[in-house]
């Protein structure tokens, strides 16, 4: 199955059945040829005996981390769970947690945590202006504009969709990248529950 045939939906339900990171899941899928069941195996060989614990896990543990930038004009608070306060106050953890607020900082378009949360009306209404934006373009590719205009604005609006704004420190993974290695090492979920920026003016 080729790589732009593997959904997002179906990437999305790998982790929830396994707990393993994107990038792993949509890795297995694509090896797999879409086949769920044949990812699901390759995962377990993969991950051994953490793979389906991680997900189902309830992460009621966290912590709520901020980062106030050198001018005091912008202000964030992030919380991010997991499953037990031991990792709650992990150096790890926190150090995450504070990246993640340093990031939303620097970056005043995000407004999401992940593209599930993007409210149905708000997509509609960008595909409409998208569509009206590649209207003088050949009707063949239109579709295929639209959709990369899409998949840029989610880009900028989804936080775990971001590369980290610190690409040096971080290697230019993404949020959702740094989130799944944070999870594997300490072998707990590890989510990004919620976050507020606050900016002087706005």
């Amino acid at each position: 199955m080729a790589e732009a045939t593997i959904s997002a939906a179906a990437v999305k339900e790998l982790r929830q059945k396994t707990g393993a990171g994107m990038m792993d899941c949509k890795k297995a899928l694509q090896e797999a040829g879409g086949d769920q069941d044949k990812a699901v195996e390759l995962l377990r060989v993969k991950m051994g005996s953490k793979i389906g614990k991680l997900a189902d896990r309830e992460a009621a543990e966290g912590t709520v981390q901020s980062y106030i930038h050198a001018t005091g004009k912008v202000g964030v608070l992030v919380e991010v769970d997991c499953n037990t306060d031991f990792v709650a106050r992990n150096d790890d953890f926190v150090a995450f947690a504070r990246d993640v607020a340093m990031h939303v900082a620097a970056v005043p378009g995000v407004r999401y945590v992940s593209e599930d949360e993007v409210p149905q009306e708000a997509k509609d209404a960008e595909l409409r202006v998208f569509e009206q934006q590649a209207a003088d373009k050949p009707e063949n590719v239109r579709p295929r504009i639209v959709e990369g205009m899409l998949k840029k604005w989610l880009g900028e609006v989804v936080l775990l969709n971001q590369e980290h704004v610190n690409a040096d420190k971080h290697e230019s993974k993404t949020i959702e990248q740094l989130r799944a290695d944070l999870s594997a090492k300490t072998g707990e979920n590890v989510v990004v529950r919620r976050f507020a920026r606050f900016a002087v003016g706005e």
